[in-house]
């Protein structure tokens, strides 16, 4: 019988088995279904389904979903809440260290802000031809002239966040095959 370093000195190519496989908690889909999650939070409170995480060191620091109609308040997007959340939990308005993962690419108002607050990294979910500021109508994120620009990912998870997005709009508009 072999201890386990003995096995593993003696084959160094051992590999995890098929079967269980190994959760990578530092990847873009691990912190997107994080965001998905707050996204559904804000579906269950009927309010439109678009959540946020900031991640700085691999460990998630804030967590936000839209509560525009909860609060009353135009600018309570899960980019800008949770973007304040992160700037309480690290103690500085310079998240340069942090990445933000929302589910729909940002709008004008929230890629001002993320610039504004030097966010290292952007990734969101389903991209928005008509208003995203992160390419899809204009890129705010990487604005030449501006004091910062942010890197960007598009379309993690982007199939899943969009589908939440036409469910929600779906129903509200009597449409229930979305």
């Amino acid at each position: 019988m072999f201890t386990t370093m003995e096995i593993i000195l003696r084959d160094e190519t051992l590999e995890p088995p098929e079967e269980d496989p190994i959760i990578d908690l530092q990847s873009d889909a691990y912190f997107m279904g994080q965001a998905l999650r707050q996204a559904l939070k804000a579906y269950e409170a009927e309010e439109v389904p678009i959540g946020a995480v900031v991640v700085k060191g691999g460990r998630i620091i804030a967590r936000a979903s839209n509560l525009v109609e909860t609060l009353k308040d135009a600018t309570a997007h899960a980019e800008m809440l949770a973007i304040t959340q992160a700037e309480n939990a690290i103690g500085d308005w310079r998240l340069n260290e942090c990445d933000l993962y929302v589910t729909k690419e940002p709008c004008p108002m929230c890629a001002g802000a993320l610039v504004n607050s030097r966010v290292r990294r952007v990734i969101f979910g389903c991209h928005d031809p008509r208003g995203g500021a992160a390419g899809g109508s204009i890129n705010i994120l990487q604005m030449v002239g501006l004091s910062h620009r942010c890197e960007i990912t598009g379309g993690v998870m982007g199939e899943e966040s969009g589908q939440l997005l036409k469910t929600f709009f779906g129903e509200r508009r009597g449409n229930t095959e979305s």
